[in-house]
């Protein structure tokens, strides 16, 4: 395995600290301390009300993040989930691939290779990948917004690395 140097746009504000790529404030943190905050989040409150939340909350996120990212590259369309999926893959959350995306029929497919959760979570047998399951319906939402469409999606994890018979996850869009 080669190692390469970070491929997206990495800036520090020398007076503050702050993290900056493109346009946005970032956070730089181990993979073990975030994980493991994600699995003592979810032995509180159980895998099914954290994914709920994590699901409301990486809509928004999402959402924001490409309304910021195609204002400052001038993306559009279907080039906005393009690069989300290619920063999310650069950022170290795992290798997302799209597999297909159709934003007329509100619909896309993501394969996940690689994921964090799974490095640290192993075969569980269940899917431990719910934290990206919003990201995905938020980016398309947001994408469907500004192109003036009606069409609100939801996505749903397929299934996971995590589970037996998978090493790698698939994410489906579908409309509401």
């Amino acid at each position: 395995m080669a190692k390469i140097a970070p491929q997206l746009p990495i800036e520090v504000d020398s007076e503050t600290g702050v993290w900056t790529s493109d346009a946005l404030p970032m956070l730089y943190v181990p993979r073990h301390f975030f994980v493991n905050n994600h699995m003592g989040i979810e032995e509180v409150l159980g895998a099914e009300a954290y994914a709920e939340i994590l699901y409301k909350a990486g809509y928004k996120s999402a959402w924001h993040w490409c309304e910021k990212e195609a204002e400052c590259h001038g993306l559009e369309g279907v080039a906005v989930f393009e690069h989300y999926m290619k920063r999310l893959s650069q950022r170290g959350w795992g290798l997302f691939k799209i597999q297909d995306i159709d934003l007329d029929q509100g619909t896309a497919s993501v394969k996940l290779e690689h994921s964090a959760f799974v490095y640290v979570y192993g075969k569980v047998g269940r899917k431990v990948d719910y934290m990206f399951t919003g990201w995905f319906a938020g980016a398309m939402d947001q994408i469907l917004a500004a192109r003036g469409s009606k069409i609100r999606t939801v996505a749903e994890q397929v299934y996971g690395g995590s589970e037996e018979g998978h090493d790698d996850g698939l994410f489906i869009v579908k409309p509401l």
